[in-house]
C-alpha cells in the first residue's frame, strides 16, 4: 500500500506582500486593503488545504514568523525525494531567514524518523527548492530550472545528490523567476509548459524528450493566470483559476481539475504549487509504462 500523499504547508497568519523581489509584487495593492486582503488570504488557503485533503491527501502545517511572509511559498524551501530533503539556499536577502526556521522543520522530521537525510547544498550554490526541481515520475529524472534564482550549477549539486538525471532548463524572463510557474509534468506523461518562459534551446530540449501529443503548449495568458503552477494529485489537478481552453485540454486528457481562487497569492507570484511541498515523493512509484531513462546531465 503507497503511503496517504503528504504536503507541508505554511500558516498563513504572517502572509503578506511587503516587498517586491520579483514582478508580480507590488506591496502598494496589499497595504492599500491590507485587512481585508489578509482576511482573504486565509479563507484561500483554507479552500487549498481542504481541497488537498479531499483529493487524499494529508497537510502538515509549519509555523509562519514575522517578518517572513514568503514562508507562505514552502516549495522552495526543500527538494524532497525518498526521504532526503535537500534544503534550499535563496538568492535574495528577503528569504534567506526563512532558511533557519525551515532547516528546524526538516530536522524535526528527520529526528521523528519520517525524512532519512537533511542536507545542504555545496557553499556558493542558489537552488530555490522544488520550485525550480520538479520531479517527472513517467521519466524518472528531474526538470530543473535556473537563470534566475537557481544557478545553473545547482542542476550538477541536485544530480550528484540524488543520484536520478537532471534536465536543465533556462527561465529567461524574471516574471517567470521559477520553474513551477511556468511548467509541470503529469502522470500520464503530458508535459504543460509555457515556451515563452524559456530559453529556445531549453523549449527545443522539451520537444526533444516529449512527443508532440503530450505536450500541452500554454499561452502567455494562461501563464499569467498561474494556473501552471498546479498541484497534482494522480488524475486530480489543484490549480488557479485558467482559461476554459487549458481546463478542457487537462479534462479531455482524463484529468479532474479543481480550480481555486487564489488571488491573494498572484500578488506574490505563487499559486497552489508554491504553496505546498510535498515530502513523500517517492521515485518508485513510476507508471508501469515508464518510458526509457533518459541521459544525465554529463551525458546530454
Amino acid at each position: 500500500m503507497r503511503p496517504v500523499p503528504t504536503f507541508l504547508m505554511t500558516d498563513p497568519t504572517h502572509y503578506e506582500v511587503s516587498y517586491a523581489i520579483n514582478p508580480w509584487m507590488k506591496p502598494e495593492l496589499w497595504s492599500a486593503a491590507a485587512a481585508e486582503r489578509h482576511g482573504q488570504a486565509v479563507r484561500c488557503w483554507s479552500a487549498l488545504r481542504k481541497a488537498l485533503e479531499q483529493a487524499g491527501a494529508k497537510v502538515e502545517v509549519v509555523p509562519g514568523q514575522t517578518g517572513l511572509p514568503d514562508m507562505l511559498f514552502p516549495a522552495n524551501a526543500a527538494v524532497v525525494l525518498d526521504g532526503r530533503a535537500l534544503l534550499a539556499r535563496f538568492l535574495h536577502p528577503e528569504r534567506q531567514g526563512e532558511e533557519p526556521h525551515f532547516q528546524a522543520h526538516f530536522e524535526q522530521l528527520r529526528d521523528q524518523g519520517r525524512l532519512r537525510e537533511v542536507a545542504l547544498l555545496p557553499e556558493g550554490i542558489f537552488h530555490e527548492g522544488a520550485g525550480d526541481c520538479i520531479w517527472d515520475p513517467l521519466r524518472r529524472h528531474f526538470w530543473v530550472g535556473w537563470g534566475q534564482r537557481s544557478s545553473y550549477e545547482s542542476a550538477a549539486a541536485l544530480e550528484a545528490h540524488f543520484g536520478f538525471p537532471v534536465v536543465p532548463l533556462e527561465l529567461v524572463s524574471p516574471r517567470y523567476y521559477h520553474l513551477d510557474v511556468c511548467f509541470y509534468p503529469l502522470p500520464g506523461g503530458e508535459v504543460v509548459f509555457h515556451p515563452g518562459a524559456l530559453s529556445d534551446a531549453s523549449v527545443a530540449e522539451i520537444r526533444r524528450r516529449v512527443p508532440a501529443d503530450l505536450r500541452i503548449e500554454a499561452t502567455r495568458e494562461e501563464a499569467d493566470l498561474l494556473c501552471l503552477n498546479a498541484v497534482n494529485l494522480g488524475r486530480d489537478i489543484i490549480m488557479a483559476k485558467g482559461t476554459a481552453r487549458l481546463k478542457g485540454e487537462l479534462e479531455a486528457r482524463g484529468y479532474r481539475c479543481t480550480e481555486l481562487d487564489l488571488d491573494p497569492f498572484i500578488l506574490s507570484g505563487g499559486a497552489a504549487y508554491c504553496m505546498t511541498l510535498r515530502l513523500d515523493r517517492s521515485s518508485v512509484h513510476a507508471a508501469p509504462d515508464a518510458a526509457p531513462p533518459v541521459h544525465s546531465l554529463s551525458e546530454a
